[in-house]
């Protein structure tokens, strides 16, 4: 069985790596002393340093990058300087947005043909133009669109049939601003409802017609990214009714459309049964509401379609630690608030 190791991981304003230049000008890392801008007091050069030794020990052949720079040469760049191997990368850029959707294939190997991701610029893609959507359902449609264009792509193993890759990241449903308690609610409800919207747009509109038409049902699907919600109702979603990770993965009325979930493969029967999801958490954050207190969530995704391949995609799991046993916050303190998240895919 011929098996590749993708990785999905946000790896945390990656833009913030680079020094601003103008279109046509060559793209420069910053000076390795400088501040990154939106960290928590780390330089450019230990956030390079984090990043690139967690995936030089974790060893992938692709990797799904969310909050990734604002151009293709930059991504790039980044991935000729980890320290090994050697990559090729593309990037979908998101009109004026700084973090973008990158996926980087490693070709050193022998485990890819020649020239092996063919993207999509989904900029092009009716599907994911600004919709409207009725989220009160009260009978009047609201206007939404996607922040941050997903990346779709086909990768081609040497050995094997191809698959295609869906790259997401949907509305944060963070609040950063202090505000009166009703209208924390109100901004937390609106937040959730972006991202409701978001995800059934894209089953309805994307994974639907993508299952269903004759020239891709067949062709391995990956729906992967950061999809600012995790399995179950929080409480904002107790009051809606309403799961965007849910929406995403398809109605249950009509089970031939609806996307594995990996991470839920991975646990333990008796998890699965009850429905007990505590144990999948792909990033943790200080919470304002709770004087700061760590709270952990589970909103890194990897689905997948239902292929002929006997358990094409397996293996998930969260690296909470790093081979030699160390926690990554600890011995990667400078990498990223997110967890990568990597499956096993048997491609042939």
């Amino acid at each position: 069985m011929f098996n590749l190791k993708l990785i999905l991981w946000n790896m945390e304003w990656l833009d913030d790596l680079f020094k601003y230049t103008k279109d046509g000008q060559t793209v420069q890392f910053r000076q390795d002393s400088e501040k990154a801008p939106h960290s928590r007091g780390s330089t450019v050069k230990q956030r390079r340093d984090d990043l690139s030794g967690i995936l030089c020990e974790l060893n992938p052949d692709v990797v799904v990058i969310v909050e990734g720079p604002s151009r293709p040469e930059e991504l790039q760049l980044f991935f000729d300087n980890i320290g090994m191997g050697k990559w090729t990368t593309r990037l979908q850029v998101s009109p004026g947005q700084m973090q973008n959707i990158g996926i980087a294939v490693r070709i050193d190997t022998g485990k890819f043909k020649n020239d092996p991701i063919q993207i999509g610029d989904t900029r092009k893609y009716s599907c994911f133009d600004p919709f409207l959507a009725d989220t009160d359902n009260d009978g009047i449609s609201e206007q939404h669109n996607f922040e941050r264009l997903p990346l779709y792509a086909e990768i081609a193993p040497a050995q094997g049939v191809p698959f295609r890759v869906l790259g997401l990241h949907l509305k944060s449903k963070g609040i950063s601003n202090s505000t009166e308690w009703s209208q924390w609610w109100n901004t937390a409800d609106a937040n959730r409802k972006k991202i409701l919207a978001q995800a059934a747009q894209i089953h309805s509109q994307f994974i639907d017609p993508y299952l269903t038409d004759d020239k891709t049902k067949l062709i391995p699907l990956i729906v992967c990214g950061d999809i600012n919600d995790g399995p179950g109702f929080d409480a904002s979603e107790r009051r809606l009714l309403a799961s965007g990770i849910e929406r995403l993965m398809g109605n249950i009325w009509q089970p031939e459309l609806c996307l594995g979930n990996a991470l839920f493969d991975a646990l333990k029967q008796k998890e699965k049964e009850a429905l007990d999801f505590s144990s999948i958490f792909t990033t943790s954050y200080k919470d304002p509401i709770f004087n700061n207190a760590y709270q952990r969530d589970g909103i890194d995704h990897i689905l997948y379609s239902r292929s002929k391949l006997p358990n094409w995609v397996h293996s998930a799991k969260v690296h909470l630690e790093m081979p030699d046993g160390k926690k990554i916050e600890t011995k990667y303190k400078h990498a990223s608030d997110h967890y990568p998240v990597s499956v096993e895919l048997a491609v042939g």
